[in-house]
């Protein structure tokens, strides 16, 4: 990574690990694509090289994370999906260009062209978000239990119960929170 940004949080789902672009939104939050080359960054190590972004290109991008945000929150907690946000996942999908292609693992992986561009890498990203809202994926959309994050998260556990969006730093964080609460208790 390059140095002087705060590392990306990578997940296995596209969709979710996008929106971890924009971490502990409901404290401080981190900005971890601030740059236009920030954003070619992590699509390249997402498996969706492109050579360039622009400025305008990263604002396309921002506005689809956050698009995604809504719209799984909304899942997760099984209200309305926001209609402004879904209208910007339906346009970036219908507005890429990439080719679904099989692994000799028998997985399915997204190639762009040659020629690609940042649209196209949105594309794929916003398939994978409506793939995961419509339901096509065993899991469920959750939201991190921590406070300050909210983040969303596909949740594939066996019981389907997972907290925190990440183990190792959500999580972790709140396990210390409490240990410290409880040894401030202690006489």
């Amino acid at each position: 990574m390059r140095a002087g940004f705060p590392d990306f949080r990578l997940g296995t789902v596209l969709a979710t690990s996008f929106t971890a672009t924009l971490t502990e939104r409901c404290g401080d939050p981190v900005e971890r694509i601030p740059t236009p080359q920030r954003l070619v960054d992590w699509l390249a190590v997402s498996g969706l090289a492109v050579e360039t972004c622009t400025a305008a290109q990263l604002g396309l991008a921002r506005e689809l994370r956050e698009s995604i945000h809504a719209v799984a929150t909304a899942a997760a907690l099984q209200d309305a999906l926001p209609a402004a946000a879904v209208q910007v996942l339906n346009d970036r999908s219908v507005q890429g260009r990439a080719a679904a292609v099989l692994t000799p693992e028998g997985h399915r992986r997204w190639q762009l062209g040659s020629a690609s561009s940042v649209e196209d890498a949105l594309g794929v990203i916003a398939a994978d978000a409506i793939g995961i809202v419509a339901g096509e994926r065993d899991g469920k959309l959750a939201l991190c239990a921590s406070p300050t994050c909210r983040a969303a998260f596909f949740d594939t556990s066996q019981s389907r119960t997972r907290k925190w969006c990440d183990m190792n730093t959500c999580g972790n964080r709140q396990k210390k929170a409490r240990f410290h609460a409880n040894q401030r208790k202690k006489p």
